[in-house]
């Protein structure tokens, strides 16, 4: 594999503060690499230094001459200009449809997202897809993508894995990705190495502050969480080998005053050095087994509820679920779907249309919402005040802690303890609104969304503290991960109804698969190149003409998406059997890739069509 790009020796500071230090990292064409580490620990840096964004202090990076780089960022404010100039600029439909993969893009991340619509119009999750696909269908050697799984759902972000899984293993693609992101089962389902930035640490007082680093792994997020606890294994060895050593020197310097004036100066200057050369710990949260409230025989009883919005559609019909004590369920769903109108019905902050709710005398619910403006009513107020609010000493098992060795243990500093909530991180913001929550002592937990902002350790440190939780659980959230790590089972949220899912996350992905092809077996099958049976008639609007024809398009979008998966993953098939001497299966299989390939030269003529007719719709300026 040709090489890429290097850094060597790199370091950047910000003023006095060292942010980064002896940083030396390279990767070649193929490579599929994640960086973790904590909120603020300095992977935004990172990639703008390997990107060209940002200048190092010190040491270099180097790029093959001409290599180009396409970058998601977060944040990006919205434009007036609409979804396919932001995607394809002044580029003409023609010129950017015969790509095979640019059409999957559409059809697998923006099939709802009208091409002629506004970005200001969109929803901020529809704006962050946009600038995804935009990002993906860039021409360019290197793909950088942050927090790609933001605004995603279960099915979006297994369409996303196996597309770049796919792009970025094909042996006439020159790219390599850089990923950014806290989704645990898409680091293992993309990534074939991981990059750790370890922060580093302000010193004591602020004296002899340290840089922080990046630490390299091979392979996926097991892989990682594996390695990584090796390292701390053989780390803790070498720590207690210095420890011991340090504890006969000191002994032998402590041996007396009169004998302390003739120790030779070379044992004293080893002890120093032993004590100068103590590496920092790394950052570790723990989170309290907190004590909750008793929970009776019923906790919340969900029967034939139905709900709409004041004026609005149903969203909810007729949805029966009862909540057993101890109970762990997670929810799934399409974004919009109802899931957390659902979370609503359960904590009892929204009434229902119709049906009953049923709730336990003993029930104390607690929600974890996905935004955190709850916050903002102590954004005055200091971190451990925030917490002392609620209340000043919690029962952690035998023990009574105030609300200061809480606020410790939950990852916060000192220095940081005493912080103003208003000038909090959005992952510190996301730990404190959970640490409110618990000390409450509620027997009903529900979780919205709960990994938003939050990094990989402290998602570690949540999932072994929920694991022993006494309550009953619901966890909304599109973090397959967690759903599958801290859940029992599953229910999805669809059609305004609720489904039992046995089969876990992976029904979910096959009920949505399976409502995508109903979709378009009910759509007329074009016919010589025209357009399906929805095609406006006479006396129509242009507009109206345009509309129904892009709809043709994305409905042939879809279709060539799925065929070109089976092809894929026939072409591996056919590798397998060759390699075998399977011959007989392999006819079999080259008379099914020979009979897509026909349909999807169809589909390429229709998608063609549409694409002629939508034109000639268009108003002539």
């Amino acid at each position: 594999m040709a090489h890429i790009l290097s850094a060597e020796d790199v370091a950047i500071s910000l003023g006095s503060r060292p942010i980064l230090a002896d940083i030396n990292l390279s990767f070649a064409q193929g490579a599929r690499i994640g960086i973790v580490g904590p909120n603020g620990g300095g992977k935004t840096t990172l990639l703008r230094i390997l990107t060209g964004a940002l200048s190092p202090d010190a040491g270099r990076v180097t790029t093959v001459s001409g290599t180009r780089f396409a970058v998601l960022r977060q944040g990006d404010r919205p434009t007036a200009q609409t979804v396919q100039s932001a995607i394809h600029g002044s580029a003409e439909v023609y010129e950017w449809a015969s790509d095979a993969h640019v059409r999957e893009l559409h059809a697998g991340l923006i099939p709802d997202v009208p091409l002629d619509a506004k970005l200001t119009e969109l929803s901020g999750g529809q704006r962050r897809r946009v600038a995804l696909v935009a990002t993906l269908c860039q021409d360019a050697e290197v793909v950088v993508l942050d927090e790609p799984t933001n605004h995603l759902d279960l099915a979006g972000v297994d369409f996303l894995a196996n597309y770049l899984r796919q792009r970025f293993t094909r042996a006439n693609d020159p790219g390599a990705l850089l990923v950014v992101t806290h989704d645990r089962w898409f680091l293992d389902a993309v990534c074939d190495r991981l990059w750790e930035v370890v922060p580093g640490h302000d010193g004591a007082g602020g004296r002899d502050p340290q840089p922080g680093r990046v630490e390299t792994y091979e392979g996926g997020y097991a892989a990682y969480i594996l390695q990584r606890a090796e390292r701390a294994r053989l780390a803790q060895q070498a720590a207690e080998k210095r420890a011991n050593l340090l504890r006969k020197e000191l002994a032998w310097l402590r041996r007396g005053a009169p004998a302390r004036t003739s120790k030779p100066r070379f044992r004293i200057e080893a002890a120093n050095e032993l004590i100068a050369n103590e590496p920092p710990p790394r950052d570790s949260i723990e989170l309290a087994k907190l004590a909750s409230s008793r929970l009776g025989k019923r906790v919340v009883d969900l029967l034939n509820v139905s709900y709409a919005w004041p004026g609005g559609a149903t969203i909810l019909h007729e949805v029966t679920l009862r909540l057993a004590p101890g109970e762990r369920i997670g929810i799934l769903g399409a974004n919009g779907a109802g899931k957390s109108s659902l979370l609503g019905l359960l904590n009892g902050t929204l009434p229902p249309t119709a049906g009953t709710v049923r709730r336990g005398q003993t029930v104390v619910a607690a929600t974890l919402s996905q935004e955190t403006r709850e916050l903002d009513e102590v954004s005055h107020r200091r971190v451990v005040e925030a917490v002392a609010d609620i209340a000043t000493h919690v029962q952690v098992g035998k023990k009574y802690l105030s609300a200061g060795q809480l606020v410790e243990m939950l990852g916060f500093t000192r220095e940081r303890a005493w912080t103003l909530v208003s000038e909090l991180s959005g992952g510190e913001r996301r730990r404190l609104q959970l640490l409110r929550l618990l000390i409450r002592e509620p027997n009903l937990l529900l979780l919205d969304e709960p990994t938003n902002d939050l990094d990989t350790d402290t998602l570690a440190a949540i999932e072994d503290l929920l694991d022993s939780w006494p309550g009953t659980l619901v966890v909304v959230s599109h973090d397959r991960y967690l759903l599958e790590r801290i859940t029992d089972h599953q229910v999805a949220v669809v059609d305004g109804t609720l489904r039992d899912l046995p089969g876990g996350v992976d029904q979910y992905l096959e009920i949505v698969r399976q409502a995508a092809d109903t979709e378009l077996e009910a759509s007329t099958k074009p016919t010589n190149g025209q357009l399906t049976s929805d095609q406006p008639a006479g006396g129509v609007s242009r507009a109206q003409q345009e509309r129904q024809a892009r709809k043709a398009m994305e409905r042939a979008e879809r279709r060539m998406a799925r065929v070109n998966a089976e092809l894929v993953e026939l072409g591996i098939n056919q590798g397998e059997l060759a390699a075998n001497g399977e011959y007989d299966q392999l006819a079999d299989i080259g008379r099914k890739i020979a009979q897509l390939q026909d349909q999807l030269a169809e589909l390429e003529e229709e998608w063609l069509a549409a694409g002629e007719e939508m034109e000639r719709a268009r108003p002539r300026s």
